[in-house]
This record gives structure tokens, C-alpha cells and sequence, in this order.
């Protein structure tokens, strides 16, 4: 990397060395390094190497990793910097001009759906070298940043964007506060950093990811919600009951003939409408409906043999009875009863019933409590079937240490005993989700399921309670040590 700094050496603005620097700092973005944070273990550890080099090239790699680093790095980054020139290492003549930038206006493009937010911040340096960042933010995402990228080519972007909405009755493009763009975009980059596994964004996000997040901070802090983020209002469980008993008597609903699947269907819509999208039950879209069938269920709820013949046709319902209460166009309302029509054929085969694969239903309902389908894998790891064990409850915790003295013959002490349902609890409940994590990593790597169980047992007995600690260890093991 200090090699390629050279290259700073023969650009000419500092516009083109900052997104040379992005670009090389995205190579390590959202990767994981065994002993520690990435942003530490290479990002500070590139800021050291520079510093020791002492030459132009490291000169200039610090300047512009004070202003595109972590805080951390920066700091450091801008220490080393200063006591170079002051040593007298020479630098270009833009090097005093990196980050030197101040926000010029701030756009954004937003569909009638909701799905997502394109938004378009320019920047210059003193009136020169305007350029834009431009941030993708998909609310079927979770409202991550999943896209970035600059352009120089302001005007012709700026007019590009507004022809489209104007050919578009389903786009939107207009100015918003810069206040509001930071607000939008902090939450949406925060939301693409928080999520495990590495996040689904474009390939050019990571080489961006440094840029953006600096252009940020020249962007005034606001208190202003960004308004795609908006929620109704909290739904307590009368307003959900009452949504779902007001859907039910729609004429929307009206051919709906298993009432009571129909429901239990309507529920499930709402709950992600309100957990998944920011409490926007209300919200339909082709994406969202896709991802809701095809995606969603399939990965997180339990349903019954009616709930799944009726949920598609509960769906459309549903999607008409949502259009109506919020507007939405007509045309976008049968673009998003396509896409469901379309995902019909498909749903059957997305979606498996557990009770397909051989498990019997009332073990399912022991093990799945909640309906929580994505929970299944780690709670029949934490408690298997077990011969004549059948009257014995997982989710019952009075019952657990009796089904882990089955699962190891009695053979086990009071202590280790209690040790190994400190393990299946936490598996249990996915508390933390790096232990569920590990365990899968060790599974695949052939080791079976009393190795594994032994090493979370060591690790939870090791670190004690503190759950940062706790989630740092669990995310290094990569294989079991020797000693097992």
C-alpha cells in the first residue's frame, strides 16, 4: 500500500488523491482479521508503517488518511503528519487543500413505493472541483446504504435526475436540507455497518464507503429525521389489532373464505411492516412484497399448512387495502399485484414447511414457541430429539437441565451440567448471535456437536459476562484449538 501511495505523488487535485486513498482503504472494508478489529489491526497499522517510512509518499498517504480515516485513525494519521513536515518532508501543493471541502446542495430522488432513496450531495473546494456523492438507501434493506459512487459531471447528473422524474409519475426529485441529507445518509451507513453477515451493497460501496463517510462530516449536523424513516406512530397491540380487524372487513378482504388463516396472515404482514420497515405497515411495493413471500417468511416464521396456501392471496388483499389508505397510484398498485401474482408460483417452493423434512409438528411447536423459523437450526443443535424425552419441554426452562441430563446419559456433574445449559440457553434465545455463528463455522468444519458445545462452554467460562468480550471471542474462533 505504501508502494502505491507513490501515486499520489503525480495526481493533481485533491479530490482525485482522496478517492485513490478511499479506494485503497476499501480493501480491508467489512472483513474480519483474526485478533481484533479490522480498522485496527490494518488501518492503524498502515497509519504506523507510513509514519516510520518518513517519506513524501507517506506524507501524503497520512494527510489524506487523517481525513478519510476511522476517528482513531485520523488522530493518529494527523499526529504523524504534522511531526513529517515539521521534520521538513516535502508534499504537493494540494495536500493542504484535502478535505478543505463545503457542501454546495443536496437532492434527492425517492420512488412513490418508498423503496428507496437515491440522494445526490455536491461539494467544492473553494468554488472548484465541484463534484457529487451519490448514496443509494433501500428500505427493503433495511434501510442500508447498499450503493455510492462520484461523479464530477454535476450539471449533467443534476438534469439527468430531473428528467427522469419528470418522464416518471412514480419519481420524485427535489432539494432537501443538508441537515436532513446527514441525518438520512448517517442512519443509512450506520444500518449497512451494523448488519452480519457482511452486508448484500454494490461492488463499488467499499472503495467509496471512506469517502462518503468523510463528506459527511462537512455536511451540518441536524436533529431532523430523514422522512422516509418516519413512522406512523408506535403501534401498540390495540392499533395492531385494530388494523389488522379493519383489513379484515374491507371489501378488500372479502373473498378471503379461511377467516381465521387469514388473520393469522394479516398479522404477519404487520408485524413486518412494523419491524422490518421502520413501522410502515402500510408501505406495499413490488420489492417488498417479493421480499416479504419469497424471503422473509421462509426465513423467519412458522406457518401452517392454511396460513401458507392462504398468505399469497391475503397478500394482494392486502397490497389493494394499503394502496387505498395511502394513495398509491394506480399504476404503482398493479405493478405490485404482478410482482405478487409472479412470486405465487414461486412461493411454494421458497417457502418449506419444517414438518416436510421428516420433524414432527408437535416437536416444532416445542422447539418454535414464538413461530421464529430462523431459530429452528440452533435450538434442534441446543436440544436434539431425544428417545422417551417427548414429555419433556425445551421452552419450558424447569425442563432443560432434565433434557441435557438425557441428551449425556446422566453421566454429567451438577456444575459442568449447569455450564452446558448456560450454552443451550443462550442458544436458545440467540443471545449472543456470534455463539450460533461460531458454532456453524466449527459444524462445517467436521467437528461434531459435543467438541463444539465444549469450546462455546470454555470461551463463556473464560470471558465471563461481558457481552463485547463475549462477541470479540466468539467472532475469532476459526477452529478448535489443539488442547480439544
Amino acid at each position: 500500500m505504501l508502494q502505491a501511495a507513490r501515486e499520489l505523488l503525480a495526481v493533481r487535485s485533491p479530490l482525485d488523491a482522496e478517492l485513490m486513498v478511499s479506494d485503497m482503504v476499501g480493501a480491508w472494508w467489512g472483513r474480519r482479521v483474526k485478533g481484533g478489529d479490522v480498522e485496527q489491526v490494518l488501518g492503524e497499522g498502515l497509519v504506523d508503517y507510513a509514519a516510520k517510512a518518513g517519506t513524501p509518499a507517506s506524507l501524503t498517504l497520512l494527510i489524506c488518511l487523517a481525513y478519510l480515516g476511522t476517528a482513531r485513525q485520523g488522530a493518529k494519521a494527523e499526529g504523524a503528519a504534522l511531526a513529517m513536515m515539521e521534520s521538513g518532508v516535502a508534499r504537493p501543493g494540494w495536500a493542504d487543500r484535502v478535505g478543505a471541502v463545503k457542501p454546495t446542495g443536496c437532492y434527492v430522488s425517492r420512488d412513490a413505493y418508498g423503496d428507496q432513496d437515491t440522494v445526490l450531495c455536491t461539494f467544492a473546494y473553494s468554488g472548484q472541483d465541484r463534484h457529487a456523492l451519490v448514496l443509494v438507501v433501500d428500505y427493503n434493506m433495511r434501510g442500508m446504504a447498499r450503493d455510492a459512487w462520484v461523479s464530477s459531471e454535476v450539471e449533467k447528473l443534476l438534469e439527468q435526475a430531473r428528467a427522469e422524474a419528470e418522464a416518471n409519475p412514480l419519481l420524485t426529485f427535489q432539494e432537501i436540507e443538508p441537515q436532513q441529507a446527514r441525518a438520512l445518509l448517517d442512519s443509512a451507513m450506520r444500518s449497512t455497518r451494523e448488519s452480519k453477515p457482511r452486508p448484500p451493497v454494490s461492488d463499488s460501496y467499499s472503495a467509496y464507503h471512506a469517502f462518503a463517510r468523510s463528506r459527511l462530516k462537512a455536511l451540518p449536523p441536524g436533529r431532523k429525521r430523514p422522512a422516509p424513516l418516519h413512522s406512523e406512530a408506535p403501534y401498540s397491540r390495540e392499533r395492531r389489532a385494530m388494523l389488522a380487524a379493519e383489513f379484515l372487513a374491507s371489501d378488500e378482504a372479502e373473498h378471503l373464505s379461511d377467516r381465521s388463516a387469514a388473520s393469522r396472515c394479516a398479522d404477519h404482514i404487520i408485524d413486518y411492516g412494523i419491524s422490518q420497515d421502520f413501522g410502515r405497515p402500510l408501505r406495499v411495493s413490488p420489492a417488498k412484497c417479493e421480499t416479504f413471500l419469497l424471503t422473509w417468511l421462509p426465513a423467519k416464521v412458522m406457518l401452517s399448512p392454511e396460513e401458507q396456501e392462504a398468505m399469497p392471496h391475503v397478500l394482494s388483499a392486502w397490497s389493494r387495502f394499503a394502496a387505498r389508505k395511502s394513495a398509491l397510484p394506480d399504476r404503482g398498485l398493479k405493478a405490485t399485484l404482478d410482482a405478487i401474482w409472479e412470486a405465487m408460483a414461486t412461493f411454494p417452493e421458497a417457502y418449506r414447511d419444517p414438518a416436510a423434512l421428516g420433524l414432527d409438528r408437535a416437536l416444532l411447536e416445542r422447539l418454535l414457541p414464538d413461530g421464529d423459523l430462523s431459530a429452528l437450526a440452533r435450538r434442534l443443535f441446543a436440544f436434539p430429539p431425544l428417545p422417551g424425552a417427548d414429555d419433556l419441554n425445551p421452552a419450558d426452562p424447569a425442563d432443560r437441565r432434565r433434557l441435557l441430563a438425557v441428551d449425556h446419559g446422566g453421566e454429567l456433574d451438577e456444575q459442568h451440567l449447569a455450564w452446558h445449559e448456560e450454552i443451550a440457553t443462550r442458544l436458545w434465545e440467540g443471545d449472543p448471535p456470534e455463539m450460533w455463528e461460531a458454532a456453524q463455522r466449527l459444524l462445517d468444519l467436521g467437528h461434531d456437536r459435543e467438541e463444539v458445545l465444549h469450546v462455546l462452554i470454555e470461551i463463556v467460562e473464560r470471558i465471563g459476562g461481558d457481552p463485547e468480550e463475549l462477541a470479540t471471542a466468539l467472532d475469532d474462533i476459526a477452529e478448535i484449538p489443539d488442547e480439544f
